[in-house]
């Protein structure tokens, strides 16, 4: 075991991921090598998931399995969502954790380290400092996470909306956006690496630049990228937020060519009461008015967005409002999530009084009529043509991703014979699933890396 290696285990969402890599650049800046293989660290770091119940869960496993198996010298450090918010617990229900550090304080994790490798420490040592919000003192790291042809790149962290049922708050503190300076030297950064798609990411894209003073930020955003990066191929947006999708907006969105014609923005449900109820935008009139001035701007348009089942109070009326509401806006893709019930939010009062089991057919009932839909949806596109990154192959066929799909959550395409990774291909569309599409190459591969 080298003196100086580190093994970073990051759990949860890509947000997590671009904390997890910028701990790890700023480690390999101070001399510790990353290793693939846990045995073979002497640091490990699992970067924890305090969202909902699941995912603190397997954050708890995950330590605990590493706590078993760790060897003398080897020191554990719990770091992220859960420990911001449950420090002192997950110290208490997992023995070995030697130190404990905070998501808001994640580039102090090489003061962290060296402190727990010069000192004996029987006991776990905290790093929480009482910071009200993620700290933007990033010590030169990247807020990006490269993933072969793509990247997501951090725009802002943190987050002032007042969902009920969300921790986010609670964990980060209010939003705090990046310099439009900062992200714009990353992107080109990231065009040198020859990343062809770049992915912003935040609690809330669309509330870039609000704490800057900024009117229509994230437009603004858009434009000073696409022009610091003119080689990426696509800027793809995420985690808009209902109301805030603006006219500016659509307008950058339908007339450049660098951004595509994706959106991503969790509504979580339908009816007016249960939106109320979880403290979310309930004016669904914006919505409808909304969704059809952007398809009307942008006819090719793939909407994405998000829904909770369960949520306390949510009757069969106010469900089936859900149900006839995606009937109805046809969305591309559909995730769906089960109420989990969060300690310390403005829901807590609520209580968690929708059965588990209900809870369970609702959600099936929502992602069976939603399929029906994306099979439609992806219907459609048999016989057209569409740019395909290729992100793998073996075996006689190749994987990737058009427009219409983001990074692990959404659908690939499956494309006849094995073509290299890291290439823009023109694929003709031959069938479609209720997920994926299928198709053959029908022109000449661009290279992208």
């Amino acid at each position: 075991m080298s003196n100086k290696t580190f093994h970073m285990v990051s759990l949860g969402c890509a947000k997590n991921t671009v904390d997890s890599d910028s701990m790890a650049q700023l480690l390999a800046g101070n001399g510790y090598r990353a290793v693939a293989e846990a045995r073979k660290a002497s640091v490990l770091v699992v970067n924890t998931c305090g969202f909902i119940g699941p995912a603190k869960e397997e954050s708890l496993r995950v330590l605990a399995e590493l706590a078993a198996k760790k060897k003398k010298g080897q020191v554990l450090i719990a770091a992220g969502c859960l420990t911001q918010r449950y420090g002192i617990e997950v110290a208490q229900r997992v023995p070995g954790i030697d130190g404990i550090l905070g998501t808001r304080r994640w580039m102090d994790i090489v003061d962290v380290v060296e402190g727990l490798r010069s000192n004996d420490h029987p006991e776990p040592r905290y790093h929480l400092p009482d910071a009200e919000t993620v700290g933007s003192d990033e010590h030169g790291a990247l807020r990006v996470s490269v993933q072969g042809g793509s990247a997501y790149i951090k725009i802002a962290d943190g987050c002032r909306r007042p969902c009920a049922f969300c921790a986010i708050p609670l964990i980060k503190g209010t939003a705090v956006s990046r310099p439009i300076e900062a992200i714009a030297a990353e992107a080109r950064t990231l065009q040198e690496y020859g990343v062809h798609e770049i992915i912003m990411i935040a609690q809330d894209t669309t509330d870039y630049g609000h704490d800057l003073s900024m009117k229509n930020g994230l437009a603004r955003l858009l434009h000073e990228l696409t022009r610091a990066a003119p080689q990426v191929d696509w800027f793809r947006i995420m985690y808009a937020y209902p109301g805030y999708v603006t006219d500016e907006l659509i307008e950058v969105m339908a007339t450049n060519k660098q951004v595509v014609h994706y959106l991503d923005m969790p509504l979580q449900h339908a009816h007016p009461l249960t939106l109320r109820r979880m403290r979310r935008p309930s004016n669904m009139d914006w919505v409808r008015s909304t969704l059809s001035k952007m398809r009307a701007a942008i006819p090719d348009l793939a909407l994405r967005t998000t829904f909770i089942v369960g949520y306390p109070g949510e009757t069969e009326e106010e469900f089936q409002a859900l149900l006839d509401f995606v009937e109805e806006i046809r969305f591309d893709k559909v995730g769906a999530f089960k109420f989990s019930f969060e300690p310390g939010t403005t829901s807590e009062p609520l209580g968690d009084p929708v059965p588990a089991e209900l809870k369970e057919e609702r959600w099936n009932r929502l992602m069976e009529k939603q399929q029906q839909i994306s099979l439609e949806r992806n219907q459609a596109f048999v016989g057209r043509r569409l740019d395909v990154l290729i992100e793998g192959a073996s075996e006689g066929i190749s994987l990737g991703r058009s427009y219409r799909d983001a990074p692990e959550i959404d659908g690939l395409v499956i494309v006849e014979g094995e073509h290299p990774i890291g290439q823009m291909a023109e694929v003709q569309i031959t069938g479609a699933m209720a997920y994926d599409l299928s198709g053959v190459a029908a022109g000449p591969l661009r290279i992208l890396a």
